[in-house]
């Protein structure tokens, strides 16, 4: 990917180091994230409108609703400064370059987002971004870079160690700094998600159903995240930014953190009733989908078998 030299987001905190306090539970079932370790677990001008509606037709409710705030207009995001920290806890200077590349990624979709929400006369909400190293509170309870990069719709923020990327990287096999950028690029297609009423609206259902149902859920809200994902890829790539392999690096990404690879990876065998993320086959069909069309209606999960 070529980012260097592009604009970066004032959108970062840095937080490496003063992060955490406090002890931990097993993470908030608000948080929306990647899953790591033994767990098991065209034209943009009408997407907004389709995503809405065919959210509202799942979801049972009206989709005039989810459109904005109080004033029926999405809040807008505010300019945000960045938090420099004098380095984090490993020593890594807060202008370093890997805060650098993360700044730039979400720039990248801080511009692709906001152009697809004006086209529907929308303003974007940029969230932040908190880089954190061991553990860090939010909005959504506790969380250690064990959970890994998470969404938390409590106070629209995607936390992220960025030593997970080494993870991904040394233990999963998945290299390449677009395979880094997916990962940042699926926490914000979170944030999509929670601007147009699809989270608060599963939050609100999970509560009511058994578990397997819940998963299954989840597993379709993860995906639609993953095609987001590859939505952002598309106008990405329009720019003339990617490189060759960069999405063979995003999808091989997507396969590596699958359910089933996962679980098999770290307990050899896999137990389908507990996904709730998405096979790898999934989560790269859905992320491939949304890099092809570049279309928000191309990526309705609730309708389409998973």
């Amino acid at each position: 990917m070529l980012w260097k030299g592009r604009r970066q987001s004032e959108n970062v905190e840095d937080q490496r180091s003063g992060s955490g306090g406090g002890g931990f539970g097993g993470g908030s079932p608000g948080q929306f994230r990647i899953p790591i370790g033994g767990r098991a677990g065209g034209g943009s001008s009408i997407f907004i409108v389709i995503l809405v509606v065919l959210a509202g037709w799942y979801f049972g409710f009206d989709p005039s609703q989810i459109l904005g705030g109080d004033d029926g207009s999405v809040t807008p995001g505010g300019g945000g400064q960045i938090t420099d920290n004098s380095g984090g806890q490993d020593g890594a200077p807060a202008s370093d370059e890997m805060k650098q590349f993360v700044s730039t990624v979400l720039a990248e979709t801080e511009e692709t987002w906001t152009g697809i929400f004006q086209a529907e006369g929308l303003k974007y909400e940029d969230p932040k971004l908190v880089l954190f190293s061991g553990q860090i509170r939010s909005a959504c309870g506790f969380a250690s870079a064990a959970s890994g990069p998470f969404y938390c719709p409590g106070d629209h923020k995607v936390y992220l160690d960025t030593t997970f990327f080494q993870q991904l990287d040394q233990q999963f096999g998945a290299s390449g700094d677009f395979a880094q950028a997916y990962v940042i690029a699926h926490e914000i297609g979170h944030h999509v998600q929670n601007l147009t009423g699809i989270l608060p609206k599963f939050n609100q259902m999970r509560q009511q159903m058994g578990e397997a149902e819940a998963n299954h859920m989840s597993m379709q809200v993860e995906l639609q995240a993953d095609c987001f994902a590859g939505v952002w890829a598309h106008f990405t790539a329009q720019k003339g930014i990617l490189e060759q392999g960069d999405i063979e690096e995003a999808l091989n990404a997507a396969q590596k953190i699958g359910d089933d690879t996962l679980q098999k990876k770290m307990q050899g065998y896999v137990v389908p009733e507990s996904f709730n993320h998405g096979t790898s086959q999934q989560r790269q069909t859905w992320l491939a989908r949304g890099y092809k069309s570049g279309k928000l209606s191309d990526c309705d999960t609730f309708n389409n078998p998973i």
